[in-house]
């Protein structure tokens, strides 16, 4: 089990990326993150986001929980000035896990207390929050859906993971074209709570991801470029006719899937077998499907621009089936593999993709990922990318329930307070992976830097593993 964050400044990073052969850039001013942005309509106070990170801490009907309330407000207390609020479904059978939070008439009242809290928190700590913005991750789990998998394509490389078979039948074009609909249901009342922005969801294998690179389903969704980017398109189109022009529209999109990967004899990651071409994937080389392609998500990227999407956030592979492509690990899940790869390359992975997605679309907010991974010198890799406009906005995930103040940190101490640093060990993924709880899923956290929360949640998950 190789351990490789072994680095002490940004020096020592800087050797290894010329040893590495990567493009990773480091800067010791850090002003460019204080800059504010225009989105859309808006303008975002500094270049720090918080990525979307379901807590899966909601109520049995859907509604924030007790801790989705206090992740909201450290969040909001802690400085950055874009919140992506995590994946909420559109739909009760489009819900990931049974904790899942859902959007809907009976859920209202409780999220907009919880947006209201959000809002107050950052203003208490950080004066005017005119130039705050916190949206909502709109999304239908699809192949992931908890009650059974709703699947847009027949995937063999994905046949046997999550109970689908490759009989499992597939959701017809009338069942996708009412989705429509629900998305707009749940835009209209994220406005009326008090979303700044809404998020399309097109990442992680989920279903409008996985229609993206759905090229052997029939139909008017599947096929050719036109068919796979149909539904987001439509449901692009029908919020943002639907809300006040004020509204922001993002989506987080994959910019490149990959294919899966599984646990070898010696513990590391390696690639499932896979025939070429392959059929269904997006952002990669249908006959080197290791390799990326952005000539499709680029295309996609401008077309949304046109459609009136002013907000873009950058994700990587499938949690599920690849997880060291999305979060870059020092020590793997439980249920995973120790990492295939040097992670920086995974790191730079991330950087050249999304940095070549906002090349080609210069003016548009571009969210850029796989910082944690860098630790308390994620700040000088955020600032030299901002710097060279190889990304807008910098997005912070794990490292954000380690210190969700790190933005006031590095605001009132120019550095990251080590003692909460996320060390990428993987624990905020083992409680999500753990499902034997009365309500069918633990609540996700970081134990060691918050064990107020979660200490005592790690210790019962630790038990069921020894049993």
């Amino acid at each position: 089990m190789a351990r490789f964050f072994k680095y002490k400044s940004v020096a020592e990073l800087v050797a290894e990326n010329a040893r590495l052969g990567t493009d990773l850039r480091f800067s010791d001013d850090l002003a460019p993150l204080a800059a504010p942005l225009s989105i859309g309509p808006r303008t975002a106070g500094n270049r720090w986001c918080i990525h979307p990170m379901e807590g899966c801490d909601g109520e049995p009907d859907g509604g924030p929980g007790e801790l989705t309330f206090r992740r909201y407000v450290r969040f909001g207390d802690g400085g950055a000035k874009v919140i992506w609020g995590e994946a909420c479904a559109v739909t009760d059978d489009g819900r990931m896990n049974p904790r899942q939070i859902w959007l809907a008439d009976h859920t209202r009242d409780a999220f907009a207390r919880m947006v209201a809290a959000h809002r107050a928190a950052h203003r208490a700590a950080n004066g005017d929050d005119a130039d705050l913005l916190f949206g909502l991750q709109l999304t239908h789990s699809g192949r992931y859906s908890y009650r059974r998998p709703l699947i847009a394509t027949h995937d063999p490389l994905l046949v046997g993971r999550y109970k689908v078979a490759a009989d499992t039948p597939l959701l017809t074009d009338d069942d996708l074209k009412r989705l429509v609909d629900d998305y707009v249901a749940a835009a209209k009342l994220a406005v009326a709570v008090g979303f700044d922005f809404l998020d399309v969801k097109q990442c992680h294998r989920y279903l409008l991801s996985e229609l993206l690179g759905a090229r052997n389903r029939p139909g008017p969704y599947g096929g050719s470029f036109e068919n796979r980017t149909r539904l987001a398109r439509e449901i692009i189109q029908a919020i943002k006719a639907a809300v006040p022009a004020h509204v922001v529209i993002a989506t987080r999109m994959n910019g490149f899937d990959g294919v899966p990967f599984h646990k070898a004899d010696s513990g590391d990651g390696e690639p499932d077998a896979f025939a070429t071409p392959v059929v269904n994937g997006w952002g990669l080389n249908p006959d080197s499907p290791l390799t990326p392609d952005l000539t499709e998500p680029i295309r996609w990227v401008q077309e949304m621009r046109q459609l009136g999407v002013s907000l873009v956030n950058i994700a990587l592979g499938n949690p599920y089936a690849q997880p060291h492509f999305g979060r870059p690990f020092e020590y793997p899940p439980p249920d995973g593999y120790e990492s295939p790869e040097h992670p920086l390359l995974g790191v730079d992975r991330h950087f050249k993709i999304a940095g070549a997605i906002q090349a080609a679309n210069p003016g548009l907010a571009v969210v850029g990922t796989g910082y944690s991974y860098l630790q308390e010198f994620l700040p000088q890799a955020g600032a030299a990318n901002v710097r060279d406009g190889r990304i807008s906005l910098v997005g912070v995930g794990r490292a954000s329930l380690a210190q969700p103040d790190w933005v006031r940190q590095l605001r009132d101490h120019g550095r990251l307070d080590r003692k909460r640093v996320c060390r990428t060990f993987s624990y905020c993924t083992a409680l999500m992976r753990a499902k034997d709880h009365p309500l069918g899923q633990y609540p996700t956290g970081c134990p060691p830097f918050d064990k107020d929360a979660y200490g005592d949640v790690w210790k019962e998950v630790q038990q069921l593993g020894r049993k």
